[in-house]
């Protein structure tokens, strides 16, 4: 560990000594408290777990579930309030993935979404589909157990996708980009992911070696940074929102790096450093802001402490040893 990270740690390490700042954690929605109790505090709470789509967040975004199965005004309109994002926001909350009613959904999605090229398309009427939307698909279908065969052409749709230096970009088949986006990137690597946790094997090797080039590519760009100039690619990378959506920020790069247990790496240094930097007096992380749009109901205010983001940046500095005890 490099020398800046050890004198500002100092007062990291205490931070998980300090019950209050635990106890401000559980006084939260029971999805916060599940994953507290997971990640933070190493217990088992399948009761918790099970809580999350009977109550708080979990249960209000089913309740808004239409009639038809669908959220909003279908798969992806209006965005945020949209099937999709739906979808996204739940696997999140961790609500529990034996949902009859979230199968059936996916199953007709995958039904009467599927666009010539084998993934998932925006609307009907689209012939391409699009790289992000396939990723996260990928991310949310796998964690609630949809059909393997289905998943095939996603798969087959997101291997054909990737660009020559490793990542991905929604913009290849649209305007040309001839470089990975970060946001695309990390997109497809978390559902990637999330298919291997699964127990999904369609052509498995072939997206592990793709997640490993597509976390170099990530790493090569110290998380935010241009490989080219070394400057921040897009200031917005560097703001802690929360629900992410589709855009690229550090701390959810960090929180993909830690679910899937990779070691600490020196090419995270700057993105621990800006993450570190934004810890508020009382220990807690803000959430910064929030991204423009419809949406269901608000889980947190911008301006504010956000237990998402103090518990997500919690959980990446444990894992990677930079909190060394915890009482």
């Amino acid at each position: 560990m490099t020398g800046w990270l050890k004198l500002k740690l100092i007062v990291l390490v205490n931070i998980m000594t300090d019950k209050s700042l635990i106890e401000w954690l559980l006084d939260a929605d029971v999805s916060i408290q599940y994953q507290v109790y997971r990640d933070l505090l190493k217990a088992d709470r399948p009761d918790l777990k099970e809580r999350i789509s009977k109550e708080g967040w979990g249960a209000r975004f089913l309740s808004l579930q239409d009639s038809n199965g669908h959220w909003g005004s279908g798969f992806y309109l209006p965005k945020w309030i949209s099937t999709h994002y739906t979808l996204l926001d739940l696997k999140n909350l961790a609500i529990s993935n034996q949902q009859k009613d979230i199968r059936l959904i996916l199953n007709q999605i995958l039904h009467d979404y599927k666009s010539p090229d084998g993934g998932i398309s925006l609307v009907r009427s689209l012939s391409k589909s699009d790289v992000c939307v396939n990723g996260m698909f990928l991310n949310y279908a796998s964690y609630f157990g949809a059909n393997e065969n289905e998943l095939k052409s996603v798969v087959d749709c997101l291997l054909s996708s990737q660009m020559h230096d490793g990542g991905f970009n929604c913009q290849s088949d649209r305007k040309g980009a001839i470089h990975s986006s970060l946001h695309s990137t990390l997109s497809v690597i978390e559902g990637i992911s999330e298919y291997a946790k699964n127990g999904y094997t369609y052509r498995l090797k072939e997206l592990i070696k793709a997640e490993e080039e597509s976390r170099e590519f990530i790493l090569e760009h110290k998380l935010y940074q241009s490989h080219r100039t070394g400057k921040t690619i897009d200031n917005k990378m560097l703001i802690l929102s929360y629900p992410s959506r589709w855009r690229y920020d550090i701390l959810r790069a960090l929180d993909y790096f830690q679910s899937t247990m990779i070691g600490l790496d020196n090419r995270m240094n700057d993105a621990f450093d800006v993450l570190i930097s934004k810890r508020r007096s009382d220990m807690t992380w803000p959430l910064q802001a929030k991204h423009n749009g419809q949406i269901h109901f608000d889980m947190e205010q911008p301006g504010k402490a956000s237990r998402w983001n103090t518990l997500r940046a919690l959980r990446v500095l444990k894992h990677f040893g930079l909190i060394d005890r915890m009482k």
